[in-house]
């Protein structure tokens, strides 16, 4: 019996004809571009998201023109990918549809339905972290911001993007090989109080500081709180960021990139002075062997300057969140598959 090829993901900044040629051949892709260019593709083996972020391989660059594509190589037609459509309600099935042996790519359109439930709920799916989920949230330029929605594209279904639905990309691998899902998370809890919330949400106001009922906006407003630094929670020594969208000085409440949690304790980051340099600090040099998807947020893009600027040979989309298992926020989240033929 022959062994199945192994699998192997390769990425490229390419442009749209380069693109199109590349799903009539049936290759399987994940695509992250402008919505400008993701408009109208051949039907075929892929699914995307929009956003013009991306950091390459000579830095982190904006450009509405190109598509960082990552194509996945080694697919056989016996064990091929399965892409997978969901709403707010069929997203809760996303890990029971992962494969017995493998790995999943998802993206999610930022503010939606989906990514709200998804948000919240994913830690309680059913067979969650049995196979590894990683993915991002797709999201604008952010010029475009209130003007244009994120979206995601769904190939089976010639020129059809979503704004209300997740994609997901269900990747078998032989048996031979494992998929690995990392977080580089710069962030940890500060010396602050200690933040809690009675209910769980992307909008908050009320909470208790030290355990005294207060305000969170009126505590960033009158602390002087740098809303760069995410609020921290410590779960079991994982280290999980929900970062600031803005503060509603009218309506005394915070928007956030991610949900906070009811009664978990957070506590704002403490400062990151060097991005560049804490990342090479915390990926070691064996660490990017092997890593074949990543991406990074686009808070950390902004915060950390980091156009131009490369984070070791990383590279792929810049995004409004980050899945590893669940939502993250101003992290970099990358995949390695190990094994394979000797």
């Amino acid at each position: 019996m022959a062994q199945d090829a192994d699998i192997s993901i390769r990425s490229a900044l390419i442009n749209r004809e380069q693109l199109i040629e590349k799903i009539n051949k049936g290759e399987y892709l994940v695509i992250a571009a402008d919505e400008s260019v993701l408009t109208d593709l051949p039907s075929g083996n892929w699914i995307a998201g929009t956003i013009p972020y991306f950091m390459t391989t000579e830095g982190g660059t904006v450009d509405r023109e190109k598509i960082f594509v990552n194509t996945i190589e080694g697919v056989q037609p016996s064990n091929a990918p399965r892409i997978t459509l969901y709403d707010g309600n069929s997203i809760s099935r996303i890990a029971q549809e992962a494969p017995e042996h493998g790995f999943t790519i998802v993206i999610l359109p930022a503010m939606s339905e989906v990514h709200s439930s998804y948000a919240q709920n994913a830690p309680d799916y059913a067979n969650m972290y049995f196979s590894p989920i990683v993915g991002w949230i797709s999201g604008v330029h952010l010029e475009d911001i209130g003007s244009r929605t994120a979206k995601v594209g769904f190939g089976p279904a010639r020129g059809m993007l979503f704004d209300q639905q997740a994609v997901a990309m269900h990747i078998p691998l032989p048996s031979n090989q494992l998929a690995n899902i990392n977080i580089v998370n710069l962030f940890t809890q500060g010396d602050g109080p200690e933040i809690k919330f009675k209910n769980t949400g992307f909008s908050v106001s009320d909470c208790t500081i030290n355990g005294e009922e207060a305000n969170l906006a009126d505590y960033i407003k009158y602390s002087k709180i740098d809303t760069r630094l995410p609020l921290v929670a410590n779960y079991s020594g994982v280290m999980i960021n929900v970062s600031i969208q803005q503060v509603d000085e009218s309506n005394n409440k915070v928007d956030l990139y991610a949900p906070v949690f009811a009664d978990i304790s957070y506590r704002f980051a403490k400062p990151v002075d060097n991005y560049i340099e804490s990342f090479n600090k915390e990926l070691s040099a064996s660490a990017s062997e092997g890593i074949s998807f990543s991406c990074n947020c686009i808070l950390n893009y902004l915060y950390s300057e980091l156009e131009g600027k490369k984070t070791r040979d990383l590279t792929g989309p810049i995004t409004f969140g980050e899945v590893a298992y669940q939502l993250l926020n101003q992290t970099l989240v990358y995949l390695s598959i190990s094994g394979g033929s000797r």
